[in-house]
């Protein structure tokens, strides 16, 4: 196959894409995603607070945590508290989005299946969502003084705007249907 043919039916496959968010197909996949995205927030929402109570009850994880802060001079124990709390919360937040949205958001690209492959590539893409969830967090309770639950709420909604466009274009995008259409048609 030359490459100006698979150019163009790379195109064509971006093109159905973008077509897809102006007829609705992505706008109902949105809002399965924000739907799934509202459990994911009550799980990341409730891990967060647990792992937040427990490493601040803890006199080794804040003295970890103190020295750690002390060697980088970096930030403060409280600081890495919170974004160690925000890092177990969105783990776990992160398997039961997948889980979720493979099965129902993106049922027709994963066909239902859960695959280690996928989920890394997740996990991955995801890390893009943790660092605006995180960055969000820190500026949320440090900088604009929010309380902890207010800036929790602001990083979750940073981090669903990008985990949905990283999960629509990158990770349950239909790239294997592309290239299989690309070698049918040589």
């Amino acid at each position: 196959m030359r490459r100006w043919q698979m150019i163009g039916i790379l195109h064509d496959r971006m093109r159905a894409r973008l077509d897809g968010w102006r007829y609705g197909s992505v706008s109902l996949k949105a809002v399965t995603f924000a739907l799934i995205g509202v459990v994911n927030a009550g799980v990341d929402f409730g891990v967060f607070l647990i792992a937040r109570t427990a490493l601040s009850r803890s006199a080794t994880a804040s003295g970890a945590f103190g020295q750690l802060a002390d060697s980088c001079h970096c930030s403060n124990g409280a600081t890495i508290s919170l974004i160690v709390a925000n890092m177990m919360s969105w783990l776990v937040a992160v398997t039961g989005s997948y889980i979720m949205n493979s099965s129902i958001t993106f049922a027709a690209e994963s066909q239902r299946r859960l695959r280690w492959r996928a989920y890394l590539t997740f996990v991955v893409a995801g890390i893009a969502g943790l660092f605006a969830n995180t960055a969000a967090l820190v500026i949320a309770a440090e900088v604009l003084l929010l309380p902890i639950w207010a800036a929790k709420g602001v990083a979750i909604l940073a981090s669903f705007v990008v985990n949905f466009l990283l999960s629509h274009f990158v990770v349950f995008s239909v790239r294997g249907k592309v290239m299989s259409e690309a070698q049918d048609e040589t």
